[in-house]
C-alpha cells in the first residue's frame, strides 16, 4: 500500500507557480504590482475555497485517470481561460468588436475595457448566480439524502426535493425578485434572462450526464459522473465562482497581466486543496464540511443575484464563505467525538 505523501506535498507546484508569479509582477510594475498580486492570490484563495471542497466532493467518485485529466487540462482552462479568455470574450460580446480588439483594449486602454466590462457586470452575475443557485438547491432538496447539517433547514428542504422540477422554480424565483432591484427596464430583462441562460445551462449539463448513463440514484452529485459532462459541470461551475474575483480585481487594477497573474495563483491554490481533500478522504472524515460549502455557494448566489445593485466588498463575500466552512469543520468535529463516546460507552457495556 502506497504511502500518503505529506500534506505539504501538494501545495509544490503552487509554491513554484507563486513565486514566478510573484517575480513577473515585479518586472510589469515593481514592488506595487508584487503586494498586488499577492493581494489578487489570497482574494481568489478565500472566494474560491468552497469551490475546492465542491470540486473534491465531485472528485472523489471519479477514477484517478479522470482526476488526473480534470486537474491538469481543467486547471489549465481554469487558470488561463476563465481568469485571461473569459473576461475578454465578455468584453467582446458586450462591444460587438472582435477578441483581438478586446485584448488591444485590454493591453492599451484598460479603462474602457474595465468600463466595457462592468457595463454587462449584471448579466453575468446574473449567469453565474442562477447557475450557482441551482447547484445549491439541487444538493439540498436531493430525497436520498439523510445527513443533515443545519437539520431544521435541511430536512424541510429535502422534503421539498419531491415536487417536480423544485429546484428550477425556487431558482426562477429568486431570479425574478432579485431583478426587482434593478431600475432600467432594459438592463432587468437582460438580467432575467442571462439568468435565465444559466438555468438551461445547469439543465443542459445534467442532461447531457442523463445521455451519456447517469442517473437520479447515483448518490448526491447526480448530474456530476466523470467524463465529458462532468469536465463541463466543474468548468462551468469555475466560470461562476471565477467572475466575482475578476469584479474584484478589477477594482484593484486594470492591468489585465496583474490580473491575470494574482487570479492564476489563486486558481493554483484551489487545486492543491482539491488535491489535498480528495486524497486524504476529508470530506468523509469531516461530515458536515460539504454541507458548509454548499450553504458557502447559496450565499454567494445570493450575494450575486441580489448584490447586483449593491457595492457588496469581495471580502465580505469571502469571509461569509470561510465562516460557513469554519462552522460546518467545528461541528463535524464535535459530532464525531459524540460518536466515538456512543462507541465507546456501547463496547463498555
Amino acid at each position: 500500500m502506497a504511502l500518503m505523501k505529506p500534506w505539504y506535498r501538494h501545495f509544490t507546484l503552487t509554491a513554484l507557480f507563486c513565486l514566478a508569479a510573484v517575480a513577473a509582477a515585479w518586472f510589469v510594475g515593481g514592488w506595487p504590482a508584487v503586494a498586488t498580486v499577492v493581494f489578487l492570490t489570497i482574494l481568489e484563495t478565500s472566494l474560491s475555497f468552497d469551490n475546492a471542497v465542491v470540486n473534491a466532493s465531485v472528485l472523489a467518485h471519479w477514477d484517478a485517470a479522470w482526476r488526473r485529466r480534470f486537474l491538469t487540462w481543467g486547471m489549465l482552462v481554469a487558470v488561463f481561460g476563465m481568469r485571461l479568455v473569459f473576461p475578454v470574450l465578455i468584453v467582446a460580446a458586450a462591444g460587438g468588436i472582435s477578441p483581438w480588439r478586446a485584448v488591444d483594449l485590454a493591453v492599451n486602454f484598460p479603462g474602457e475595457y474595465s468600463r466595457m466590462l462592468s457595463s454587462v457586470h449584471h448579466q453575468v452575475v446574473a449567469f453565474g448566480g442562477t447557475f450557482l443557485m441551482m447547484v445549491f438547491v439541487s444538493f439540498f432538496v436531493a430525497q436520498h439524502k439523510t445527513e443533515h447539517w443545519l437539520g431544521a433547514i435541511e430536512r424541510p428542504l429535502t422534503r421539498l426535493g419531491k415536487m417536480e422540477a423544485i429546484q428550477a422554480a425556487f431558482t426562477l424565483l429568486m431570479l425574478l425578485a432579485a431583478s426587482h432591484l434593478i431600475g432600467s427596464a432594459i438592463s432587468r430583462a437582460e438580467f432575467v434572462v442571462a439568468g435565465v441562460w444559466g438555468l438551461v445551462a445547469y439543465i443542459f449539463v445534467k442532461g447531457l450526464t442523463a445521455l451519456v448513463g447517469g442517473s437520479e440514484s447515483d448518490g448526491p452529485h447526480p448530474l456530476v459522473r466523470q467524463g465529458i459532462s462532468g469536465f463541463l459541470y466543474l468548468e462551468v461551475l469555475d466560470a461562476s465562482f471565477s467572475f466575482d474575483g475578476v469584479v474584484g480585481a478589477l477594482a484593484l487594477t486594470q492591468n489585465l497581466a496583474i490580473i491575470a497573474l494574482g487570479l492564476s495563483a489563486g486558481a493554483m491554490f484551489v487545486r492543491s486543496f482539491t488535491l489535498l481533500l480528495v486524497e486524504r478522504g476529508t470530506l468523509d472524515t469531516y461530515r458536515y464540511l460539504e454541507h458548509g460549502a454548499f450553504w458557502a455557494v447559496g450565499a454567494l448566489a445570493v450575494i450575486m443575484l441580489v448584490g447586483v445593485e449593491f457595492d457588496i466588498p469581495e471580502a465580505l463575500t469571502g469571509l461569509i464563505g470561510a465562516a460557513l466552512i469554519v462552522l460546518a469543520l467545528i461541528s463535524s468535529v464535535r459530532a464525531n467525538r459524540r460518536t466515538a463516546r456512543r462507541a465507546t460507552a456501547a463496547a463498555e457495556t
